[in-house]
């Protein structure tokens, strides 16, 4: 057997161990075939690594097992998304502008975080922020930028790219939740900057080739500690330091470092904890292009409500779903329809109208949206 992280993982692959939640609770037992969904499940749950048996159930290609066995840093590009909806998004006027604006974004606070994590340089939060915020054409409808980044999955720097996203995600949710410019604006920063205590995770194991030992993997986890040092030491906002120590932490306790439950949270690290999971969980992965947001929300329906404030999450969400009425999809049994209803009882089981049929999801549970077309 051997230990890998959950990125790595691919479907097929067998369980060596029963995994539990930080919270203790049973995930997956042991000899579990993984799938797809229970992959994305255990990004919910924020599980950094589980051990599997060397040789998996089902055949996994040998392109897919050497892409597996990269490290983060080089981690390869997940096949394109094959459906007509990514297609024909990738090929609009506004991903094409996002798209420049974002690597260029990306890479400018690259640069300037590792000068404040390497060389002391000083934290201008502000100048991060304003970078960030530029990435944002104007007249881009705030809707569209979620199906942007769920597309935008080619910078090789995953740790940046997912705190810039973390940082518009939570800018979109915090003007959701109809906050002040001022606590949009650190919402914002909260988001850009919740990780930055991975670039205090030594080199060595950054770059490692293989998989991560046990204790390797502790290491890992002790980023939202370094990152709240590391913040602190620069005079950030409380906020700012309480987002990256807190963001891994969940309302009903099942969160690390500290096991806070709600009422010890901040409120803006519970809004980071929200962009943070739903861009990990909707992330492409080596086997496959960007997951169908329904699922997301499914999950999110499933085990979020006692993890995440729901005066939080159900804003998240409806706002989320209301992005697609009107969209082309497939269900799950093959056929094609319009989403034309959201169930506000069962957010990722909407109402959709296939010919002259009309098929309310949430009476039929063996039925879901595959895909959007």
């Amino acid at each position: 057997m051997r230990r890998i992280s959950t990125m790595q993982l691919l479907p097929g692959m067998i369980a060596a161990e029963d995994v539990f939640s930080y919270g203790d609770h049973l995930l997956i037992s042991k000899g579990t075939e993984l799938t797809d969904s229970a992959i994305t499940m255990l990004d919910m749950h924020d599980i950094v690594s589980i051990k599997i048996e060397d040789t998996p159930k089902k055949t996994v290609s040998p392109a897919a097992t050497a892409d597996a066995d990269a490290r983060k840093k080089s981690a390869p590009r997940p096949a394109e998304p094959t459906s007509p909806y990514s297609v024909r998004l990738k090929q609009s006027t506004d991903f094409r502008k996002f798209k420049a604006r974002y690597h260029n974004g990306i890479d400018h606070f690259r640069c300037c975080l590792n000068q404040v994590v390497s060389k002391n340089f000083k934290l201008d939060v502000e100048e991060l922020f304003e970078n960030t915020i530029s990435i944002l054409p104007p007249d881009m409808n705030t809707y569209g930028i979620f199906d942007i980044l769920h597309n935008m999955r080619e910078y090789d720097d995953t740790t940046f790219a997912h705190s810039v996203n973390v940082a518009l995600i939570s800018n979109i949710l915090a003007k959701w939740l109809k906050m002040s410019d001022d606590m949009i604006q650190l919402a914002t920063s909260c988001g850009l900057l919740h990780d930055v205590g991975k670039l205090k995770i030594p080199v060595e194991i950054i770059d490692k080739p293989s998989s991560l030992s046990t204790a390797e993997y502790e290491t890992v986890k002790q980023h939202p500690v370094s990152g709240y040092q590391i913040l602190f030491a620069q005079h950030a906002n409380v906020r700012i330091c309480n987002a990256a120590l807190m963001h891994h932490e969940r309302c009903d306790g099942s969160g690390y470092p500290m096991g806070f439950t709600a009422e010890r949270i901040d409120s803006l690290a519970k809004i980071v904890a929200i962009a943070d999971v739903y861009d990990a969980m909707t992330s492409a992965r080596i086997y496959r292009g960007p997951l169908c947001p329904f699922k997301v929300i499914s999950l999110f329906e499933k085990d979020g409500l006692q993890k995440y404030d729901p005066k939080y999450l159900m804003v998240f969400l409806e706002n989320v779903v209301n992005t697609y009425i009107g969209n082309r999809c497939r269900l799950s049994n093959g056929q094609e329809g319009d989403i034309i209803f959201i169930n506000r009882d069962n957010l990722s089981r909407p109402t959709v109208q296939c010919g002259t049929d009309y098929i309310n999801l949430s009476e039929h549970p063996k039925l879901h949206i595959e895909c959007l077309l």
